[in-house]
């Protein structure tokens, strides 16, 4: 289980990008954390595995209070903490295989890592794990060879393979169609059932978060402003997570029109100071 408490961020600049979250994640749900751009979502992801230092505050996976670990003690912990990234984070020279098997790299040595040799059991684990994601017979092309969605699930076996006690996800549909979109979200929800894993995910997309999460959770300005099942997202809900801004139509991907020309608008695009 994922606890976060008073969990506050402040950038050197003065941003306050978290001002005192708490909430937790446990058993096999998927959440789902919606808000405007500049609401800490991604903050919040990134405090979790320390690739942003939260300024005050805990972070619990189960018994390990994260935020107090040393170097040494938090490269082991990552092991446990899952990351799929919205840029997808490959490797592109390799292949599908060798960029899913360095999720197992904190579990060999500093040799087998620089070799890229893995146990025997672990290359099996990968092929399984291919073929679940939908990717089995492509584990040696190239990653810079593959679709969106393509690379989108290589990052998800890759995080899926360390065996983690838990799954962050940051915008994992931004740049994909929107059938493509519900594939993966559904290719992860069904992985947090199947493994019994569970997995917070940073989305702008809400109608995806209402169909496929368990639980919603809405920040806005560094707060948590709203939390609760998808049916319980109503008008009032989205005002209290979008208050001041744009809030979508449909409760979905937001498009204005701009003469004959739909264009997407990105409601989550970080402000400066969050990634």
């Amino acid at each position: 289980m994922l606890r976060a408490t008073d969990l506050h961020k402040t950038y050197p600049t003065g941003d306050e990008a978290l001002s005192g979250v708490t909430m937790s994640v446990e058993g096999s749900e998927t959440v789902a954390m919606i808000g405007p751009s500049g609401a800490g979502k991604s903050t919040f992801i990134r405090c979790v595995n320390r690739l942003t230092e939260p300024s005050s505050g805990e972070i619990y996976l189960d018994e390990t209070e994260l935020t107090s670990l040393n170097d040494d003690a938090l490269r082991s912990a990552r092991r446990d903490i899952g990351m799929i990234f919205q840029e997808y984070n490959l490797v592109e020279r390799l292949t599908v295989m060798e960029n899913v098997l360095t999720g197992r790299l904190g579990y060999v040595s500093a040799w087998q890592a620089f070799r890229r040799s893995f146990p025997a059991e672990d290359i099996e684990r990968a092929y399984e794990i291919l073929e679940r994601v939908g990717l089995n017979d492509m584990e040696n092309k190239r990653v810079d060879e593959l679709s969106g969605g393509q690379r989108q699930r290589v990052g998800i076996a890759r995080a899926v393979i360390q065996q983690p006690k838990i799954l962050l996800v940051d915008e994992p549909t931004s740049s994909l169609d929107p059938e493509t979109s519900n594939t993966v979200m559904r290719l992860l929800t069904d992985i947090a059932a199947e493994r019994e894993v569970p997995v917070l995910i940073n989305i702008h997309e809400v109608d995806l978060a209402t169909e496929h999460a368990d639980r919603i959770v809405g920040l806005h300005n560094g707060e948590l402003v709203f939390e609760g099942t998808p049916d319980e997202l109503d008008e009032q809900g989205l005002d209290q997570v979008y208050r001041g801004a744009e809030v979508p139509e449909n409760i979905g991907s937001q498009r204005v029109s701009d003469g004959d020309t739909d264009t997407a608008v990105d409601p989550d695009r970080p402000l400066a100071g969050e990634t």
